[in-house]
């Protein structure tokens, strides 16, 4: 009989999964009751991610049989250290997003908190699950609730990016399902932890077919992920999402790199993938183009919104190069979750900034759903502003600030942190280093260099150069920031602990100390 605490492995799915559905009950006039609902799931899918993270830092990994069928016959979910620590991440910043949301974009259309909810449940899914099978279900949960969230409100721009990023993504799964079709084919089996067991005793003739199997599921992975070239259309699609919703999607790159974490260390028995194969050299080298087409973008980009987008794309560039050069999986980590909280708090951080600089129907046209609130706005008529809070602009310029110096890795905050970690990784390996990680390296001092040019190019255009005097602010528009903000402060204060966790869960992975957890033996 498992421990009471280890069925809470099933709670983030099954939650936000029987909220949604109690949510189709409701009418759409009653938004308050789907409000209150979504925020009280939410938030219980924090505390329950903060008890899993203390559970899996303490203990072996939970291994949850669904239906008691054993593994790898049933299904798995499986709860260490990195699954605990992706849990927590996508609940903070769901909550952070749907504070946010509850200022007034959750009334742009029907079934946000709906949508909002599967969202939460298919990145829940994706970290728990133990196969690829239900890896493809709960990618396909969590891409359809981002079709509907994406759309949600109005807008040429939402149509277009909506029918470019559903296009791509269907013919992702369709790769997705042909690559695990591939590995069933030559392996028997899709429960990660078996097939880690399995593949080395593939036969040469069957080897090849697994390795395209292998090959077709990375790509899968590396489109989710943003890889240069195949990640132009990320910035695009996130500038047409609104504000909340841009910054949940921050997280959704970050389950291809997740993906491509569990599958590229099946079978290998180090703390990275091995540099010297194929797969790592290319991998590595589209990693580190990726990083340089992202710092192209950023210096090129002339809105808010596309130089976030941009950024994701360099934090994507910089894990993937990390984990295909053997640079350290801790620091790796540890920059995941310091450049996803910044990105999303720039996203949230986007509108207000941006309100302040435009015409009330110019805001109204950016988003005509929401024109009676913003136009007919009693603080806008006539020729004066209105009661400002004063400490608005200070609020915008300190977040924003902060976020820039998060994202370009500069001291004393957690992105510096983080990239200090890898970079010293890179450097700490075994010698002689060669061309590739001096590259590496290059690219992302570069990249930090050409993010802190553009953010204050765009800070001192959009907020201390600026002439008019800033709109209100609403509580539930700031505090979703500085509780982003704080974590981050959090994590520069407690790096020492959190990079234990981090090296304990890079530790723990698939091939780094033996047989993962998740299938009988």
């Amino acid at each position: 009989m498992a421990a009471w605490i280890d069925h809470l492995a099933v709670a983030p799915i099954l939650l936000p999964l029987a909220a949604s559905a109690l949510m189709l009950l409701f009418d759409e006039r009653r938004r308050g009751a789907k409000l209150a609902v979504a925020m009280l799931t939410t938030i219980a899918l924090v505390g329950i991610s903060i008890v899993l993270v203390g559970r899996a830092g303490s203990a072996a990994a939970i291994v949850y049989a669904i239906g008691g069928w054993p593994a790898p016959f049933g299904i798995t979910l499986i709860v260490d250290r990195l699954s605990a620590m992706m849990l927590a991440l996508a609940s903070v910043l769901g909550l952070a997003s749907l504070i946010y949301a509850s200022a007034r974009w959750d009334r742009g259309g029907p079934r946000f908190h709906a949508l909002f909810l599967l969202q939460l449940m298919g990145l829940n899914g994706a970290f728990l699950t133990g196969d690829l099978f239900n890896l493809f279900v709960f990618f396909e949960v969590l891409l359809a609730a981002s079709y509907g969230l994406l759309l949600h409100g109005s807008g040429r721009a939402r149509v277009s990016a909506a029918l470019h990023y559903v296009t791509i993504n269907v013919a992702t799964s369709l790769l997705f399902l042909v690559g695990a079709s591939l590995i069933y084919g030559t392996t028997g089996t899709l429960n990660i932890a078996d097939l880690a067991i399995r593949m080395p005793s593939v036969p040469e003739s069957d080897r090849m077919l697994l390795q395209s199997g292998l090959a077709i599921l990375g790509v899968a992975f590396l489109i989710k992920a943003a890889m240069w070239p195949v990640g132009f259309w990320l910035p695009t699609t996130y500038s047409a999402a609104s504000p909340p919703v841009a910054a949940l999607f921050a997280i959704l790159s970050k389950v291809g790199v997740y993906a491509v974490l569990r599958v590229l260390l099946l079978g290998r028995g180090g703390e990275a993938a091995d540099p010297a194969s194929i797969a790592g050299q290319w991998l590595q080298a589209g990693g580190m183009a990726t990083i340089l087409f992202g710092t192209i973008g950023v210096l090129a980009s002339r809105t808010l919104s596309r130089l976030a987008g941009f950024s994701l794309i360099i934090s994507s560039g910089i894990l993937l190069a990390t984990i295909a050069g053997g640079g350290p999986l801790a620091g790796a980590l540890f920059y995941l979750v310091s450049s996803t909280l910044a990105v999303g708090a720039l996203y949230l951080l986007i509108e207000p900034i941006a309100r302040n600089e435009a015409e009330p129907n110019v805001a109204a046209a950016a988003d005509p759903v929401f024109e009676d609130e913003v136009v007919h706005d009693p603080d806008d008529e006539g020729d004066e502003v209105g009661v400002v809070i004063p400490a608005t602009l200070a609020i915008l310029g300190g977040g924003f600030l902060m976020c820039a110096l998060l994202l370009a890795g500069l001291p004393p905050l957690s992105g510096f942190v983080a990239k200090f970690a890898i970079i010293d990784g890179l450097l700490d390996a075994q010698p002689p280093i060669g061309w590739a990680r001096w590259t590496l390296i290059a690219l992302i001092i570069v990249s930090g260099m050409a993010t802190i040019i553009a953010a204050s190019r765009a800070g001192i255009d959009l907020l201390w150069a600026s002439e008019r005097a800033p709109r209100t602010l609403r509580l539930a528009e700031a505090a979703p920031v500085g509780l982003l903000l704080a974590l981050c402060l959090g994590l520069t204060v407690f790096a020492g602990p959190a990079y234990v966790y981090m090296e304990a869960a890079a530790r723990a992975l698939p091939g780094a100390a033996g047989p993962p957890p998740g299938v009988a033996r």
